[in-house]
């Protein structure tokens, strides 16, 4: 029996997932303006974004195959507003990055994309998001049309980056990139079954 959701995504689911989605980004930045963030505040406030950021790509690459297991098209409303908050901590990662860590010192931060393969990497990452939040419309798709689904299909490499950008940040603690590269790797299994059409008990 199909579940009508509604009336309660309308008027309480939408909202109160806005509320959840902000809610990191409020809570860092409280305890960033009241010095509650360590030693180095400005490093754990623009790292836990960067994080947040590839927790909501990987959320927003499981709704689909949340749709498909749960046999609910309702998932599927979300999926536009998690892939813009994942988009969201991803600039406000960078932003802290350029601003509070960097002051726009350019010379310094171009320095930094040559020598440093991680930081080159979560800026290409970041330059292949742009398209994917500018196109996240209606009218884009429609305007697009089948090229609006390809391009669309660079949030796998982008999570791919993602992953390795924290891998190579981290350079110690290994323990949450590799959660979170098995949970991609699991997300690319389900995707390469579907794609050769093969049962998920088989």
């Amino acid at each position: 029996m199909s579940i009508n959701f509604n009336y309660w995504q309308a008027r309480i689911g939408k909202p109160l997932i806005f509320a959840l989605c902000l809610l990191p980004f409020l809570l860092l930045s409280f305890r960033l303006l009241n010095n509650q963030l360590g030693a180095n505040p400005i490093e754990v406030f623009t790292r836990s974004n960067g994080e947040w950021g590839l927790r909501f790509l990987l959320i927003t690459l499981s709704i689909t195959p949340l749709k498909n297991i749960l046999k609910q098209s309702w998932p599927m409303q979300y999926r536009r507003m998690l892939g813009l908050f994942a988009f969201f901590y991803v600039f406000i990662h960078l932003s802290s990055y350029l601003v509070l860590d960097q002051f726009f010192d350019w010379q310094e931060i171009w320095a930094d994309i040559i020598k440093r393969p991680y930081i080159t990497i979560g800026m290409s990452a970041f330059v292949l998001l742009i398209p994917l939040a500018v196109t996240s419309n209606r009218y884009m798709m429609k305007r697009l049309g089948r090229n609006w689904l390809r391009l669309h299909k660079l949030v796998y490499l982008i999570a791919i980056l993602a992953v390795v950008h924290f891998f190579l940040l981290v350079k110690a603690d290994f323990y949450w990139p590799t959660v979170y590269a098995v949970l991609l790797g699991l997300l690319f299994t389900f995707r390469l079954r579907k794609y050769c059409s093969l049962p998920l008990g088989k």
